[in-house]
């Protein structure tokens, strides 16, 4: 009696530590009121994020949900993540933006809506513009919200009168899109739109205007372990992503490790797609708004926020270490996936990513379909990039990280652009099909298999000190400058005339 006691008190302890995942229903007939089950889901993701934990699935059925998904906590390990993923086989959608209706008819072409801005809650994109650490805007403001006309963005004008009779933009590519506008204005109590829908009636077509900051990012580090897969992800008024300052794009890990984001399409950002950048606490755009140390350049302001992160916990054990895989993603103003430092460690495979930076309203220099600082140890592999300006930039402390089987073409930069890296790095069986294949203003790359049918450029940097670290590592083993050269190349083949070497 006594031996079966004690074998049922402890089953009954290991049973008690058994934690059995649940999995959490999300639909656009269901109601935050629910319990969340297959028979009586949750209205919002959100509802669900409250409930889900380590171990926990969120399975998110088709439809539109218009809100910021905001984490509140992650899973414990690969094993026990928490999961956010569309229903298999449905199209579950998450906009940065709402319907916008009641439009009023100016003249030919040209529509006015009047919007009260308690509509946009603590946040009006219309009032706030795109703004940061090298940046350039053109000379003109740029906000960052957005209007939509079935899905496709509307150029903003800096005047009513280039709405009013809009001059096609002959230099990029959608010239034919160019002449669809807008224009607006905001008080303390309302926010105005003017917009040219050339031929189409706003009140018959589907019009959305961005709201939101971002459509997933949890708003503090320590989220770890989560997956966001299978969704149609849009819309957002998304900030420029500065290196120096908190980087938000429509899908942001913040200061976390180990996500997975995977098999989503990502499109129609204001700047950026993914982003596993870095968090505010460090800087924030630093260099823009340090007004004491006006002669200090950005670089400066680069080594000491790097400096900052490590003693913010940078490092394998806290940081990077992401999966983004099987994405599609498109029609971002500044980068498809880009990472300050967050992207370190991590593994970008079997992306599609495409016309990046292809309304050329603003430009700045962290624009590219992937633009990783800090990309140590990262694995780069089997993307494809064509239609941005520059394909991929891997720009400071690319040491261990290796680009390969990467099909890069018709972007007018160049494919890709090594900056102020001390390497080690590898780049290895590419192809590249771009006018310049390869910029480098780097050393220590090795280059091998790769077919190259564009230019190939290298020079020196003997201004700027920049980072190097121990193996493996983000412990920094120095600062040094690029004196260039010490880099191997075997086994490429080369397809073309050629250029003059460029050797500024």
């Amino acid at each position: 009696m006594k031996r079966i006691t004690f074998c049922l008190f402890i089953l009954l302890i290991f049973n008690s530590s058994i934690t059995y995942a649940r999995e959490y229903h999300v639909s656009v007939k269901g109601a935050d009121t629910n319990d969340g089950s297959a028979s009586k889901p949750f209205r919002t993701i959100s509802a669900a994020v409250r409930y889900a934990y380590p171990g926990d699935t969120v399975t998110v059925h088709a439809g539109t949900y218009r809100e910021w998904v905001n984490p509140v906590r992650g899973g414990e390990s690969d094993t026990k993540r928490i999961v956010y993923r569309a229903a298999p086989g449905e199209k579950a959608e998450i906009k940065g933006s709402e319907i916008l209706t009641g439009w009023k008819k100016e003249k030919e072409g040209v529509w006015k809506v009047v919007i009260p801005n308690t509509f946009f809650g603590n946040y009006n994109p219309y009032q706030d513009s795109v703004f940061g650490d090298w940046f350039d805007r053109i000379g003109r403001l740029h906000h960052t919200g957005e209007i939509f006309l079935n899905g496709k963005s509307l150029y903003e004008k800096e005047t009513l009168a280039k709405v009013i009779n809009p001059v096609p933009d002959t230099i990029i590519k959608d010239t034919q899109g160019s002449v669809y506008t807008w224009y607006c204005e905001s008080d303390q109590n309302t926010t105005t739109i003017w917009a040219n829908f050339q031929k189409f009636n706003p009140n018959k077509e589907l019009v959305e205007i961005s709201t939101r900051r971002t459509c997933i990012y949890p708003d503090k580090p320590g989220i770890n372990f989560i997956t966001i897969g299978g969704f149609h992800i849009s819309q957002a008024a998304t900030q420029w992503a500065a290196p120096t300052a908190e980087q938000i794009g429509m899908i942001s890990t913040n200061w976390n490790k180990c996500w997975i984001i995977e098999n989503n399409i990502i499109s129609d950002s204001k700047c950026s797609g993914i982003t596993l950048g870095k968090e505010r606490g460090t800087g924030h755009n630093v260099w823009s708004s340090d007004k004491a140390n006006v002669n200090n350049d950005g670089n400066i302001h680069y080594i000491e926020v790097t400096f900052r992160t490590i003693r913010n916990g940078w490092n394998k054990e806290h940081i990077g270490s992401h999966i983004v895989r099987n994405n599609t993603i498109f029609n971002c103003e500044q980068t498809g996936i880009c990472g300050s430092m967050g992207a370190a460690f991590s593994t970008v495979e079997n992306n599609h990513i495409y016309n990046i930076w292809t309304k050329r309203q603003f430009s700045g220099a962290e624009i590219g379909g992937i633009k990783f600082h800090a990309a140590v140890d990262t694995y780069i592999r089997k993307n494809r990039i064509h239609d941005c300006g520059r394909g991929m930039w891997l720009d400071w402390m690319a040491q261990g990280t290796r680009l390969s089987s990467n099909l890069m073409y018709n972007n007018d930069l160049e494919d890709i652009f090594f900056e102020v890296d001390h390497g080690p790095f590898i780049v290895d069986n590419n192809i590249l099909l771009s006018p310049v294949g390869i910029s480098t203003m780097s050393e220590g790359g090795a280059y091998l298999q790769n077919l190259i049918t564009g230019s190939v450029n290298a020079w020196p940097d003997l201004n700027r000190f920049t980072p190097y670290f121990l193996p493996h590592s983000t412990d920094i083993a120095g600062l040094t400058t690029v004196f260039g050269g010490d880099d191997r190349l075997y086994n490429n083949v080369f397809v073309g005339v050629g250029d003059k070497a460029n050797t500024n």
